[in-house]
């Protein structure tokens, strides 16, 4: 097994706790989805298998990267700005989504479905552009991360909302 992966993800309960049991399951989901398939390196380190911790400061998602013996290798800050809009239509998107399986035609949630993947994909995409020449990850890992990261947020929105 390659050793450019995550095997471990921790969540700063001080910063980034959930707002309930909804919010802390869809971040297990999204982290058991993550460890489940993986590749993640950091750039210029050969110190993998790796283990992630995820802390706010600010606006700011804070990157602690360790390897297995939990000695740092990396901190990477992600400025979430940028991301702002693409999570604001992802959750705008999925709400509709959520109201279409009530009420639309199979057609229609199809439609609205072939949507929500696609600002996914966005997403993801910005993530895979912002860890360039810092964080290596593949497709389906910005993906997952992207998806943890629509958890972190759902979280906090609902917590402060």
């Amino acid at each position: 097994m390659s050793s450019d992966r995550l095997i471990g993800v921790d969540i700063d309960d001080e910063t980034l706790g959930a707002s309930g049991p909804d919010a802390e399951h869809e971040r297990r989901v999204a982290i058991f989805d993550l460890l489940e398939d993986n590749h993640f390196k950091v750039i210029d380190k050969d110190e993998g298998p790796y283990q992630l911790n995820l802390s706010k400061a600010e606006r700011r998602l804070v990157f602690a990267i360790r390897n297995e013996a939990g000695e740092d290798v990396h901190t990477f800050i992600l400025s979430l700005g940028p991301f702002r809009g693409v999570i604001r239509d992802y959750f705008m998107i999925c709400d509709s989504y959520y109201d279409a399986i009530r009420t639309q035609s199979p057609h229609q949630i199809e439609a609205i479905d072939m949507a929500r993947r696609g600002i996914h994909n966005e997403g993801s995409e910005l993530l895979a552009e912002r860890l360039e020449g810092k964080i290596d990850v593949d497709f389906s890992t910005a993906r997952r991360l992207f998806t943890l990261i629509c958890a972190l947020h759902a979280g906090q929105t609902r917590a402060a909302g």
